[in-house]
């Protein structure tokens, strides 16, 4: 119910998912390649854009600031993101596209994927901009969400500006670098409160492939100087981990996955990131948020696409 009280402000890469499903013909007898045969096609506001649309669904009241291109789908997100109650502020590069990430699926399942994206970093005037603006809003900002998938809209230089803004006026700060197919590095989000990888990113960003689990999310704690970190495990589950005060160890909490049979896991991270750290800047514990992320994920894995998450149906899975 707090959620409604919070004033949001979302900043990273915008993405259109497009769900593209296919009939499968069989194998070209020309070359050893899959046929398919397109039957429908669905868009689905992705990346920073649905962290923002949840947040607004949850109750807040939000403010997405990202970097697009001058195109059909940058339209197309402005529209879904007016029907979610989002307040965003387009950065509009007509070099380089709105990132769209195509699947083509059958029958539930991948095929494969087509993304459409510039990964070079927006030019320095671009960044005066988004700090200019975000300065304009931060006296009346409880939390900043950075949604990054390393598609250069959030330069280091940037990002350490924005931080130093943000926490001089005491705003909660919670960060996610996605390396699905790119490389990040989550660590680089440093003094935020919370951070929340997968373990890939978390051994991408120490370049460690050894350590246990509890002992990698110590160090990348560390090295992120961050105050708790849910470390995301897929069909395992996620850690959550902070530290206590006046305890040199840290402390643990596993939570095993809700959803054994999940339908489409994209956007999973996205609704964790999102419902935990609203969760902690309204004043939950570690242990609660991470339960209300996990509760999200649920939701979230158990319907194709990225469907902004509402107040009620999260009271709804709590009320079971």
């Amino acid at each position: 119910n707090q959620f409604t009280d919070k004033n949001v402000c979302v900043i990273g890469d915008l993405i259109v998912d497009e769900y593209i499903d296919c009939f499968p013909l069989g194998m070209s007898q020309e070359e050893p390649t899959i046929v398919v045969s397109q039957t429908n096609s669905r868009k689905f506001v992705g990346g920073a854009g649905v962290v923002a649309s949840h947040a607004s669904q949850l109750g807040a009241n939000v403010h997405l600031i990202c970097v697009t291109g001058h195109d059909k789908e940058r339209d197309f997100a402005a529209k879904e993101l007016d029907a979610s109650g989002v307040k965003y502020h387009f950065f509009v590069d007509e070099a380089r596209p709105t990132t769209v990430k195509q699947r083509f699926r059958s029958e539930g399942r991948s095929l494969f994927r087509v993304s459409k994206l510039s990964q070079q970093a927006i030019s320095v005037d671009r960044q005066k901009a988004i700090y200019k603006y975000f300065a304009e809003i931060v006296k009346q900002t409880d939390l900043l969400v950075f949604s990054d998938f390393n598609y250069g809209c959030l330069p280091q230089d940037l990002v350490k500006k924005i931080i130093a803004l943000a926490k001089k006026y005491s705003v909660f700060i919670a960060a996610d670098s996605q390396s699905s197919s790119q490389i990040g590095d989550i660590s680089r989000f440093k003094g935020v409160q919370l951070i929340t990888p997968t373990e890939r990113e978390a051994r991408i960003a120490l370049q460690n492939h050894d350590d246990g689990l509890v002992v990698l999310s110590e160090k990348l704690m560390k090295k992120a100087n961050c105050g708790a970190i849910i470390l995301k495990l897929g069909s395992e589950g996620m850690i959550a981990q902070t530290k206590k005060a006046k305890k040199p160890s840290p402390i643990t909490e596993k939570l095993e996955p809700l959803n054994s049979n999940p339908v489409d896991i994209s956007g999973a991270g996205d609704s964790v990131l999102i419902t935990a750290s609203l969760a902690m800047s309204a004043g939950a514990s570690l242990w609660q948020a991470s339960l209300i992320g996990n509760l999200a994920a649920f939701i979230q894995v158990g319907r194709v696409g990225n469907i902004p998450i509402s107040s009620l149906e999260l009271k709804d899975t709590l009320s079971w």
